[in-house]
Order: structure tokens, then C-alpha cells, then sequence
């Protein structure tokens, strides 16, 4: 679990902007895109049913990539 120190800044009184260090901005975007990309692969896959599958190795010689 990722631990924020943000800083918060106010005006009037009330809580405007909330301000953190670079390394816990650039940890907390990673973990945003991984969850995305997740939702993703989800949607794909729900998308794809029950739609049969080759291993990996198969679709290379398949491709010509071994």
C-alpha cells in the first residue's frame, strides 16, 4: 500500500490543493495506470468469452517468430 505525505493548501479556510513529493506523485500515477490497464484486460477478456486460446509458443511458430 502506497503512503501519502501530502501537503495541503487552503485558502479562506477551506482545503483547495493537496501538494506531494515527486516519488510519491510518480508512485501513485504507476499504480493508477496498473490499475487501468487491469480494467482493461478485464474488459477484454470478458469480451472474448469463451473464445478458445493458444499458449504462447504456438502462436510464435505460427508468426514465424522461432
Amino acid at each position: 500500500m502506497l503512503t501519502l505525505h501530502p501537503e495541503i493548501l487552503s485558502k479562506n479556510g477551506k482545503k483547495q490543493f493537496a501538494v506531494l513529493p515527486y516519488e510519491e506523485f510518480v508512485a501513485l500515477q504507476q499504480q493508477l495506470d496498473d490499475a487501468q490497464d487491469l480494467l482493461e484486460l478485464r474488459k477484454a477478456k470478458r469480451a472474448e468469452g469463451k473464445k478458445k486460446s493458444i499458449p504462447l509458443t504456438e502462436a510464435k511458430q505460427a508468426l514465424g517468430l522461432e
